[in-house]
């Protein structure tokens, strides 16, 4: 397995991360000796925060209940005691509900049925990574990208939106994507209004942050070019 406590290293000194990135796993068995994730949270995707905070856990569906859209994109069928929760989920919104059932049935959903999810900050990983999640700021964005487009990895470019978890199918697909996330999402996991999220493939990720040094050097050298250029321009115009 890749050593992603160097990669998790590389990615938060070069590119400035302010919070741990997240491993997301899907599998059918836990892995030995990772804990299961004991209490309550409202969904998958509020996961995010307890890793990024330094836990390594597993889930298993029903820790997912609390969040019928969330199942649906994980593709974990809600047992036959919440049957009809995510249409109840949504017409107990109701006005204020920003997705209908259309838009629910159209979010690409992850493919198996998997019975465990592992969430854990990127250097602590227990195993090899699906989905790397990343919160992010514009300019770091932008060094991420590049470094995924000088590798020819798929890059999907406008944010994904409502709901978060819609953009994982296409990281599972190999495509690197940026996401706004949704409200509930953003709420659960205190993102400020500058952050956002950058989700990578994990078998990928060694291959960005292979690139991302370069790129930010680059960058450096070309924001200084830029800036003598710019205020050139601007004395000459006075």
């Amino acid at each position: 397995m890749m050593d992603y406590s160097i990669i998790e290293l590389e990615l938060c000194e070069t590119v400035g991360l302010s919070k741990r990135p997240v491993a997301v796993t899907f599998l059918l068995n836990p892995p030995q000796g990772v804990p299961k994730f004991a209490g309550k949270a409202p969904s998958g995707c509020s996961f995010f925060r307890v890793a990024s905070g330094g836990m390594t856990f597993y889930t298993v569906p029903n820790d997912h209940y609390n969040c019928p859209v969330g199942c649906y994109a994980y593709n974990l069928p809600l047992p036959s005691g919440h049957s009809g929760e995510l249409e109840k989920s949504l017409e107990s919104m109701g006005d204020s509900c920003s997705i209908n059932m259309d838009e629910i049935r159209s979010v690409p959903r992850t493919e198996d049925n998997p019975q465990v999810v592992v969430y854990s900050p990127l250097g602590d990983t227990p195993v090899g990574p699906d989905i790397a999640v990343l919160v992010v700021r514009p300019l770091q964005a932008m060094f991420l990208q590049e470094a995924a487009l000088r590798r020819r990895i798929a890059l999907q470019v406008a944010p994904f939106g409502k709901p978060t978890c819609m953009s994982l199918h296409t990281v599972l697909k190999d495509t690197a994507v940026t996401s706004a996330g949704c409200m509930g999402n953003r709420v659960y996991n205190d993102l400020q209004d500058d952050e956002f999220y950058m989700l990578i493939p994990g078998r990928l990720l060694n291959k960005i942050a292979d690139e991302v040094q370069l790129i930010a050097t680059s960058n450096a050298k070309l924001a200084e070019h830029y800036l003598q250029q710019r205020d050139s321009m601007e004395t000459m115009m006075e």
